[in-house]
């Protein structure tokens, strides 16, 4: 079965609409992604932020491939969008292909520092079954296929002394693929965490909080005002077969209040992968979770961003560090 793919380039204020419209013209799917590498931040829960331009791309079925066929659906197209005009449209035909397995070729084990590796859940050593989730998980025939594709990465994730961190792409901010989640990742890996207690404020999918504590540490706390993020938290924990106690989870409101009336103590170290705004914002309040000669492990950061960051916690810490990744930058720090 072959596709008809139309593309088009918009705004995201046309972007919506164009969307419906192709739905309602037979679309099977609507894709939308950045013409201009703009960057996204983490958004507040229920917002759904867009590209300032984007493409637009449309699948149809094969009953739309003819020439004829396709000619009269750009008709059609274009009509129903008056009085506007449509952007320049670019269409094409595409070959049918196993679309899971190109999916799947996305996803690769990374390592992170000297020994840490992010991997699929649904890669499993041998003889273990691994913990079950509700999440998709590929068939059979597609995890041989992937751990076929990806047998050298995985002889060299499983050699003695590495860390195996399993985690699958989902809702929640963080997978290890972006430069402020790396970051964190190879700073966390080359710590020595065994038997600390931490913090992970804006835990997203938990990825820094699970990472510290197979890496050693006793707890983490984990903070964010998604309840899609403490789901997905939940869920990798119980992927990594790590018991809840050791990462319980709160809503920001609620965390404030239990380091108020005493249940929760400073912690030996904070990690905030979030946004610069946010981090200067809450400077204070992040500090407080942080016993003296305690560190700070602070993401999200854009590198003119770096400064500003640096100045809003200089009042309580000192001996900064900052790591860079492209345009984005990690900072590190003590508090006195």
């Amino acid at each position: 079965m072959s596709w008809l793919e139309l593309k088009l380039r918009t705004s995201s204020a046309d972007a919506e609409a164009l969307e419906d419209l192709l739905l309602e013209l037979g679309a099977v799917s609507v894709t939308l992604t950045d013409a201009e590498d703009q960057p996204l931040f983490e958004p507040p829960p229920g917002e759904t932020p867009l590209w300032q331009h984007l493409v637009v791309a449309a699948l149809f079925d094969e009953a739309l491939t003819s020439e004829a066929a396709t000619t009269t659906l750009l008709l059609q197209f274009a009509d129903a969008w008056q009085p506007h005009t449509l952007p320049p449209i670019q269409y094409s035909i595409l070959a049918d292909k196993d679309w899971v397995r190109a999916w799947l070729d996305d996803f690769k084990p990374m390592r992170f520092g000297a020994h840490l590796w992010v991997c699929p859940s649904w890669w499993q050593a041998p003889g273990e079954t691994g913990a079950a989730h509700d999440q998709w998980q590929p068939d059979p025939e597609q995890t041989r296929y992937w751990t076929e594709r990806n047998q050298g990465l995985l002889t060299s994730m499983q050699q003695s002394g590495n860390t195996v961190l399993l985690l699958d792409p989902g809702l929640a901010f963080g997978t290890g693929t972006h430069p402020t989640t790396a970051l964190c990742l190879q700073w966390l890996d080359s710590k020595e965490l065994r038997g600390l207690t931490l913090v992970d404020y804006g835990c997203g999918s938990g990825i820094l909080g699970i990472a510290a504590l197979l890496l050693g540490a006793e707890r983490v706390h984990g903070i964010d005002n998604d309840p899609q993020a403490l789901i997905a938290t939940a869920d990798n924990c119980s992927k990594n077969s790590l018991a809840a106690d050791r990462f319980p989870i709160s809503m920001p409101h609620s965390f404030k209040q239990q380091m108020q009336d005493g249940a929760v103590q400073p912690v030996a170290g904070v990690m905030a992968n979030i946004l610069a705004g946010t981090l200067i914002q809450l400077a204070s309040h992040i500090v407080q979770q942080v016993k003296a000669g305690g560190w700070l492990l602070l993401s999200g950061i854009l590198r003119d961003q770096a400064s500003a960051v640096i100045a809003a916690y200089s009042p309580w810490c000192g001996d900064f560090d900052v790591a860079q990744e492209g345009d984005w930058v990690r900072i590190t720090a003590i508090k006195q």
